[in-house]
């Protein structure tokens, strides 16, 4: 079923998803590059949820008119969000805990990449190391990482919504129909 015209509100909530997307990743590469502050293990996979988010938008705005093709991008939107919330939590969680219980650092990414198996090191990125506790950049008194939280919150929030919202606006369609 195809929607005769643009959900509007849907619409506007993938461009402004996707804005907000960019301008998170882009200011990660900002402290990256010219602030010279390294992303952790757990950031790099929080990028990674966000850059799931950012091409979920763009499907999703690219196919915007089909009722049924909009519910499954809201909820791959939803779950990306979430993979984002587990992992942030987990930085978060590494970030609160006593100095003598935070883990060591690691060897870095790149020796994983070059020395352990896939599987491997895809289960150190989502464990994170001593590095993923290190604060060194704050805003209203939140690090990256709880900032980071909060945004994924706020996106497994907007998906759920845009579910619900789409599947509603199809009900009434179908109902229009007959």
């Amino acid at each position: 079923m195809s929607f005769r015209q643009s959900p509007v509100t849907a619409l506007w909530a993938w461009v402004c998803s996707f804005l907000a997307i960019a301008s998170l990743l882009g200011y990660g590469y900002y402290l990256q590059y010219v602030e010279y502050l390294d992303p952790c293990p757990l950031c790099i996979t929080q990028r990674m949820f966000y850059m799931l988010i950012g091409a979920v938008s763009i499907i999703a705005l690219i196919s915007y008119r089909f009722a049924r093709i909009q519910q499954f991008m809201a909820i791959l939107f939803s779950l990306s969000a979430i993979g984002g919330v587990a992992t942030a939590g987990r930085q978060v969680w590494l970030q609160h805990l006593p100095k003598d219980q935070v883990p060591e650092c690691g060897l870095g990414l790149q020796y994983w990449l070059e020395n352990e198996p896939f599987l491997n090191t895809l289960s150190l990125l989502f464990k994170g190391d001593g590095n993923c506790a290190e604060v060194h950049w704050r805003f209203l008194g939140l690090s990256i990482a709880e900032w980071s939280l909060a945004w994924f919150v706020f996106f497994v929030l907007l998906g759920l919504w845009l579910f619900l919202r789409l599947g509603r606006e199809a009900k009434q369609r179908k109902l229009a129909q007959t």
